[in-house]
């Protein structure tokens, strides 16, 4: 099986600097970026490390992943989000997982073994927001194998068949929690392992909790609509 590395990045260079000297590249069969639109010299870092990078042709999370779906060479994708707080050695834990079969491989914050950024504190809004909306998505659409803890975590991989097969909406950012959805609605297999997740040392995050939130329970009363 040929695997895809893609780097999703937007602005993110102090990241790149810190994950890409340490990316194990030579375990992928090819590896590029899908960048949304960078101003701070991201892109420029990334090709001067040999890394091809794809300007996406529309904005938004959603449109990444189809984008970086569409250009891959590989049988199966691997996207890593280069900000600085996850370890590069997890990407070494999919071709295993997709060698015994499944489909859609998770790196979760909610396993035992695993940590979350909010561990830290008493108050885990999003931790708990995550939990909430994959139990809820679990008792609404699951009917066969796993249930998928971390609904929203971008760290994750596909064999693009099954990608293909999720018809995965090209706007918005419901991407993590719908290709979980989809993945229980299409029976496609799945499968989580622990992960540890630190506090971002720079910057701010893209997507606040309240904003993200209502647009999450949007698409979730698309999808009760939508047919499989």
């Amino acid at each position: 099986m040929k695997i895809s590395l893609c780097l999703i990045v937007w602005n993110e260079l102090q990241g790149c600097q810190a994950d890409v000297p340490n990316l194990p590249i030579s375990e992928f069969d090819e590896v590029f970026a899908v960048d949304g639109g960078s101003t701070d010299g991201t892109v420029e870092y990334l090709e001067s490390q040999g890394i091809k990078v794809h300007r996406q042709p529309k904005r938004g999370l959603n449109a990444a992943y189809v984008h970086a779906n569409e250009v891959a060479t590989g049988d199966a994708v691997v996207v890593f989000f280069a900000k600085g707080t996850l370890p590069t050695g997890d990407l070494l834990k999919f071709r295993p997982l997709f060698d015994k079969g499944n489909d859609l491989v998770i790196a979760s914050r909610q396993l035992p073994g695993s940590v979350n950024e909010e561990d830290a504190h008493f108050f885990r809004p999003r931790k708990w927001a995550v939990m909430g909306l994959a139990a809820a998505a679990a008792l609404v659409w699951r009917r066969e194998g796993p249930w998928v803890r971390d609904v929203l975590h971008g760290f994750k991989g596909w064999k693009r068949e099954a990608f293909k097969r999720m018809k995965i909406l090209d706007v918005g950012l419901s991407i993590d929690i719908e290709m979980v959805v989809r993945s229980y609605k299409l029976r496609i297999s799945r499968i989580e392992f622990p992960t540890r997740e630190i506090s971002r040392g720079y910057g701010e995050t893209h997507f606040k909790i309240w904003p993200t939130g209502k647009r999450l329970l949007a698409y979730l009363w698309f999808e009760l609509r939508r047919h499989a």
